[in-house]
């Protein structure tokens, strides 16, 4: 990593601590092939999410986020998903998937950093996203992938792959998970299965440094199907 890629990286880490710590993420990401999956339906669900409070917006895909760059200010972090023959990674296993979301214009790149087969190393994405000057994000399952992201340098840990990675997935977040993270990282970013506000709520009185939610804002057809099941029980 070059001097002028770390100064750009601890600015934008500057900038987030000041600006995301301790606020809601939205993850801008709908269903796919749903009458939300579009360009311009996510950047107005991004714009949207940033007048509700929002301090930050998740996407998914160059393109897209170079869309949605181009419609607000605030930070953007960027993934790319991918259904790889060999590998059960899915978020940003390539490390040319970081620089098309480096060009696109995101400021946080996010990785899965779970132990799994994949095409590219942990650390060689991470060597690509600081030496691009970009924070790094690490998408965790468990605290042993988050130790081991930590150690390599990453930025941000998340809970973000708990409960998706083999097996029923709960129903809760994993609270347990984001307490023990956040009393040995900095920057713990709750995330996956936070579908109320009391959940969020609950996630930085355990030490998060911020909240991811998605599903619950973004995925209206996820939302609606809530309600109707429950009807359909009543």
């Amino acid at each position: 990593m070059t001097e002028q890629a770390q100064q750009q990286r601890l600015a934008k880490l500057q900038s987030l601590d000041g600006s995301v710590k301790g606020g809601l993420v939205v993850s801008c990401q709908p269903v796919e092939k749903g009458p939300l999956d579009d360009d311009e339906v996510v950047l107005r669900l991004a714009q949207a999410a940033l007048h509700g409070g929002a301090c930050a917006v998740r996407i998914e895909g160059a393109a897209r986020v170079a869309r949605v760059r181009q419609g607000i200010s605030a930070p953007v972090i960027g993934i790319v998903k991918r259904d790889l023959p060999d590998s059960p990674v899915r978020i940003t296993p390539l490390q040319e998937d970081v620089q098309a979301l480096v060009a696109a214009g995101a400021d946080v790149i996010a990785v899965d950093a779970t132990a799994r087969q994949r095409p590219d190393s942990v650390r060689d994405l991470l060597v690509a996203i600081h030496a691009s000057g970009a924070v790094a994000m690490a998408d965790c399952s468990s605290l042993d992938d988050a130790r081991a992201a930590a150690a390599l340098g990453f930025d941000i840990v998340g809970t973000t792959l708990s409960g998706y990675t083999g097996g029923e997935v709960p129903a809760e977040p994993d609270y347990e998970l984001l307490a023990a993270l956040s009393r040995e990282h900095p920057r713990v970013m709750a995330e996956g299965r936070y579908n109320t506000p009391e959940q969020a709520a609950k996630a930085i009185t355990l030490g998060a440094w911020a909240v991811t939610v998605g599903t619950a804002i973004t995925r209206t057809e996820s939302v609606a199907s809530w309600f109707s099941s429950a009807l359909d029980r009543s």
